[in-house]
């Protein structure tokens, strides 16, 4: 029994004193690896909030993916510390990370996207914009997502990937839009006179900018009526509200002036059979 216990006793003693350095080396790598994982991640996103056009989504994702980039060397460098072929484990992270990337590619897309939409910026929260086959206001900007809600109040959830993709139209970018309108009076009717009745309700309208001052020009000679160009400046939040009020307004004024807005019409000549004969 003597024995067994020395020679159990020697076993120990030689495992310690043939891994135990590896091991108090493995385990301080890992924990100086983890604690500097920690500081560079927090160093990084330090540094990328000092930029004001840096969104904080893809700060905090860039300063993850430092984190988690130390942590993989950290765990090569104990690895290597016992020993292990180092290499092929490098190897086989590749082959996963290129099977996960084939898996996932629309997904990783759609990331790509984000990267993109957030370091770009072509739209903010709050801003309207037209893209991806959506008109709405967005709510959130998401590495994966950006969710928007409709005029009409409804939410959708947008992959980036289908914004990008596409043309951005931002309504909410310029501070000032042109509110283009079009009003068809009758050829019987005074050009001058509705021309001057409708610059007239322009100026009276102080949503209305003096400066690019509003034009009142006549557009196109149709079919049924002599169509009236209006085009207006004001601020883009008051866009609506000035093209819905100068459309009720012109057609209150043309009213009240004896001014026609003609309906498209038709003359149907009609030939008796019997006269043709």
């Amino acid at each position: 029994m003597n024995e067994d216990v020395a020679e159990t006793w020697d076993l120990i003693v030689e495992i310690i004193t043939t891994y135990g350095l590896d091991v108090v080396g493995g385990i301080i790598i890992l924990i100086i690896g983890w604690m500097f994982a920690g500081w560079a991640s927090r160093t990084v996103d330090k540094l990328l909030g000092k930029s004001p056009r840096m969104d904080e989504t893809l700060r905090k994702f860039f300063a993850s993916i430092v984190r988690y980039a130390v942590i993989i060397f950290t765990v090569v460098a104990v690895l290597s510390q016992f020993g292990v072929e180092t290499t092929s484990f490098i190897a086989v992270l590749g082959a996963m990370g290129l099977a996960i990337g084939l898996a996932l590619q629309g997904t990783l897309g759609h990331v790509a996207s984000g990267v993109m939409l957030l370091m770009f910026r072509p739209f903010k929260i709050g801003d309207f914009i037209d893209g991806g086959g959506v008109t709405g206001t967005v709510e959130a900007i998401s590495l994966f997502t950006t969710t928007m809600n409709t005029p009409d109040n409804v939410h959708i959830i947008v992959p980036n990937g289908q914004l990008w993709d596409t043309a951005i139209k931002n309504f909410s970018h310029n501070a000032n839009r042109r509110v283009d309108m079009v009003m068809g009076i009758g050829y019987g009717d005074s050009i001058d006179d509705a021309m001057k009745a409708i610059l007239e309700i322009a100026e009276a309208d102080s949503r209305v900018h003096k400066d690019p001052a509003p034009m009142v020009a006549v557009g196109e000679l149709a079919d049924s009526s002599v169509n009236i160009i209006v085009r207006v400046w004001c601020s883009a939040g008051d866009y609506w509200g000035v093209k819905f009020d100068m459309t009720k307004a012109m057609k209150q004024r043309f009213d009240a002036d004896g001014i026609s807005i003609p309906f498209p019409q038709r003359d149907v000549h009609l030939i008796n059979s019997s006269d043709a004969a």
